[in-house]
C-alpha cells in the first residue's frame, strides 16, 4: 500500500479479479473507493473502522484456503478456552 495523503490509499498489489471483488465489497460496505480498468483501487480511509473493514475484505479475498482454516481454528480455540 502506498499512502497518497492522510485519507487515501492505493492498493495496487491486487490482481485484477481480486481488485474488482474488493472494490464491489467495499461499495457494499459504503467505504469510499474508486476503481477503473487497468488502474489501482483507491480507497479513502478516514477512520480506524474503515481501515479494519478494508483489511478484512482484502484478507478474506486473498487468504489461501489453508491459511483461512488455520485462522478459524485459532479463533475457535480462543473462543473455547
Amino acid at each position: 500500500m502506498h499512502t497518497l495523503d492522510s485519507d487515501a490509499t492505493i492498493l495496487h498489489h491486487l490482481d485484477p479479479i481480486d481488485r474488482w471483488n474488493v472494490f464491489h465489497r467495499l461499495q457494499e460496505l459504503s467505504v469510499p473507493c474508486h476503481c477503473t480498468a487497468g488502474q489501482p483501487l483507491t480507497v479513502t480511509i478516514n477512520s480506524p473502522a474503515t481501515a479494519l473493514q478494508v483489511w478484512s475484505v482484502i484478507r478474506r479475498l486473498t487468504l489461501s484456503r489453508s491459511a483461512a482454516i488455520a485462522s478459524l481454528e485459532t479463533c475457535w480455540r480462543q473462543a473455547v478456552s
